[in-house]
């Protein structure tokens, strides 16, 4: 009914009761209806409304004496909102009303009693963009409602005012979005509507009505264009940002934070093999980056490392093939070089994160992985075998005797110097260097607790690095400076006589002889763990280098050195550390005739019995010598 006809009504009907009228019988606090519904008015509360100017009867219909009966009609806001009434009427609200839902949110539930409304900048009105959390939330932050009514978001209110929007609203921020600015006010829709600010198709839109050049860089992207080609499936802002929880890319529960953007977000879609397989994407590509070093470093929480977004770009995507693109081949090498100056001046940037499935890999990466993948398990197959058949015999024939006590000097102080270094370094690496492989591990997590904010592992893993290379050096230089000691190094070449030395124990170990074979001053056992050592580390130090010093190494030589620098760096370090494991720790420990340990590492000196059953010519060696200390010793 529009305000006119009310007024042409109530002239028809006599003289309106006037507000004093009212008010005669409503500012009695007690006032109650025979339903004991309070009827008390607040004569100021009222006159600093935004109805203070109204008659009460201009609200109230159908008072035509006073007192007047109850159950007078409900007051009709629309009756003057006419144009919101519209509105309110085809939301989901309004057609919950119309359907007869009690919980449907009415002009009440929203601005408060109509005697009580204030103008929305005012701090205490319930639509006031501070208040609406509270005033959504009365019914949207009940889980009974939300349960009752199929709303499938759980807890929305309450991570709306964790998120960055949330507590920009609750300092008072006037350009920060509140339910309404998302949602709408009286002309709410479901999601799934076409009208609703919320459908998918609208998101960017509504978004854009705060974050305009970003809505405009996202129209014009790679998913900014299949959402308007209809995709259901690209990417809107809520799909990456998140919807009620979104937080700061700063923060670290962000969808969008540096360490997650990768996994949690582009992931998402990019990783997902329904998806991939409908636009027909590249399946590689997400798990060949995270078993990258980026991606590794990503998954153990650094913050500065790169992410999808540092080279792909965030709101402004672009397919590859496009020369804006910032993937673009012409493009690489500015975009490396944001981090890694010089990076592609020599040589242009190939594929960047491939796998070994595809036919992308670089030759000699593909090489070196097979190569790795065929030593690897021949290796430790053979360490395997041997020690098992060597422990087995000396389980049947029982450990060798140690009863004289006596001992021979086997290691001088440089020799023990260098392996000190060796065993303070190397498990370092071991433990630091696969942390970075499986950041998630439970033993990784000490060293990567404090990745976000220092970069400890690595750290750490580098200073190792420098000191296993310095027990090299001081192994080097040992044997330069002192003439008597590099002849422990010609006794350690390989001979011929090695081989013959494998099948005689292969023979003792299966029964085939009944003496165990002798040696040298040195085994081939031992000699085989010097120069595996050597070799190794050589390999571990030149591709770690190449690594280390990345910004070097993409400005003077193709990504595929460094792809190969990886490749064999991670292959080799499960070599070294798998022929620790299975050969070194047996001969020393392990092996009945020296358990519990051989200390000739600690005290530089081994076990005479020992010494004089299997390597008779060192201790005639040491005989000759006539020293129970010369620099012989191995």
């Amino acid at each position: 009914m529009s305000p006119l006809a009310l007024a042409l009504l109530v002239a028809l009907a006599g003289p309106a009761p006037t507000n004093e009228d009212c008010l005669a019988c409503h500012s009695d606090p007690e006032l109650r209806s025979s339903a004991g519904a309070r009827l008390f008015v607040d004569a100021q509360a009222f006159g600093r409304g935004v109805h203070g100017a109204f008659g009460c009867a201009d609200c109230h219909a159908g008072i035509s004496e006073l007192p007047h009966p109850e159950g007078l009609p409900k007051v009709d806001c629309a009756s003057c909102h006419d144009d919101v009434g519209r509105e309110y009427a085809e939301s989901v609200h309004g057609l919950a009303a119309k359907a007869g839902s009690g919980d449907a949110a009415s002009c009440r539930s929203c601005h408060g009693p109509v005697h009580d409304v204030v103008p929305r900048g005012d701090r205490g009105s319930k639509v006031n963009k501070r208040n609406l959390p509270a005033t959504c939330g009365a019914c949207h932050a009940d889980p009974e409602f939300l349960v009752h009514h199929r709303i499938p978001f759980a807890k929305p209110v309450e991570a709306y005012r964790l998120s960055v929007h949330g507590r920009a609203v609750e300092r008072g921020d006037p350009k920060a979005a509140s339910c309404s600015d998302c949602h709408g006010s009286h002309g709410i829709q479901p999601a799934r509507s076409p009208q609703s600010k919320i459908n998918h198709f609208r998101v960017a839109t509504t978004c854009g009505s705060c974050h305009g050049q970003i809505a405009a860089t996202f129209g014009d992207s790679v998913h900014g264009q299949a959402v308007k080609a209809g995709a259901r499936d690209a990417p809107v802002c809520t799909d990456c940002h998140g919807e009620h929880t979104i937080l700061a890319p700063s923060e670290a529960g962000s969808l969008v934070n540096p360490a997650r953007v990768s996994s949690a977000t582009c992931g998402h879609c990019h990783g997902d093999e329904r998806l991939t397989d409908r636009y027909n994407l590249p399946k590689d590509k997400v798990p060949a980056f995270a078993d990258s070093f980026h991606g590794l470093a990503g998954r153990a929480g650094s913050q500065t490392v790169a992410n999808c977004a540092s080279c792909h770009g965030v709101h402004n995507i672009l397919p590859s093939r496009d020369p804006r693109s910032t993937v673009h081949p012409a493009n690489l090498a500015k975009t490396c070089g944001a981090c890694h100056p010089g990076a592609g001046q020599r040589f242009a940037i190939g594929p960047v994160h491939v796998t070994r499935a595809t036919e992308t890999e670089h030759a000699l990466v593909r090489f070196v992985r097979v190569a790795y993948l065929i030593l690897i398990p021949a290796t430790l197959g053979f360490m395997l075998l041997h020690n098992a058949l060597d422990f087995l015999r000396k389980l049947v024939r029982g450990p060798r005797s140690h009863a004289s006590g006596l001992s021979l000097p086997r290691m001088n102080l440089h020799f023990r110097v260098a392996h000190w270094l060796v065993m303070l370094s190397f498990p370092t690496l071991v433990v630091t260097g696969f942390a970075l492989k499986y950041p998630e591990a439970f033993w990784a997590a000490p060293l990567v607790a404090f990745e976000e904010d220092l970069a400890f592992r690595g750290s750490v893993h580098r200073i190792a690095a420098v000191l296993l290379c310095a027990a090299c050096l001081y192994h080097v230089v040992h044997l330069l400076a002192v003439r008597r000691d590099r002849r422990v190094l010609r006794r350690l070449l390989p001979r011929a006589r090695d081989a013959g030395d494998v099948a005689a124990f292969f023979r003792w170990a299966l029964g085939r002889r009944s003496r165990r074979p002798s040696f040298g001053v040195f085994s081939y056992a031992e000699k085989m763990e010097y120069w595996a050592f050597v070799w190794g580390t050589a390999v571990m130090a030149v591709s770690g280098f190449l690594l280390w010093f990345e910004n070097w190494s993409l400005a003077f030589f193709p990504t595929w050195v460094t792809d190969a620098a990886t490749a064999i760096h991670w292959y080799e370090a499960i070599l070294a550390t798998l022929a620790i494991l299975v050969w070194h720790l047996y001969l020393v420990i392990f092996d009945p005739d020296v358990y519990p340990m051989d200390l000739a590492w600690l005290s530089g000196r081994a076990s005479a019995d020992h010494l004089r059953a299997l390597r008779p010519a060192y201790d005639r060696l040491l005989r000759r010598q006539g020293s129970g200390d010369s620099g012989e010793e191995g």
